[in-house]
């Protein structure tokens, strides 16, 4: 099943995002194979405040313990983490 994972920075946090990016994305090559699509969400200053994942996992806990251990996560740089599951109807 796919979930997307919103995770909302707390404020005034770019430099906890930056200091753990590589971390980050280390971490998501271990999850390669479930990940669809991944990115921050910007401000009007194009600055990083959040992101957004799309990945593939067998069931929400296992999106849930993904999400937790993610480094951004681990480093207190979410304010909230949203994980919904997803139907992808288009492009078909």
């Amino acid at each position: 099943m796919l979930y997307v994972i919103n995770c909302e920075d707390k404020p005034d946090s770019l430099e906890v995002r930056l200091e753990n990016r590589e971390a980050h994305l280390d971490y998501l090559k271990n999850f390669q194979d479930c990940l669809i699509m991944a990115g921050p969400f910007l401000d009007t200053k194009e600055q990083p405040i959040g992101s957004m994942l799309i990945m593939e996992f067998a069931n929400e806990k296992t999106a849930t313990d993904f999400s937790a251990g993610d480094p951004y996560n681990l480093a207190g740089l979410f304010q909230s983490v949203t994980i919904r599951p997803w139907r992808q109807t288009l492009p078909a």
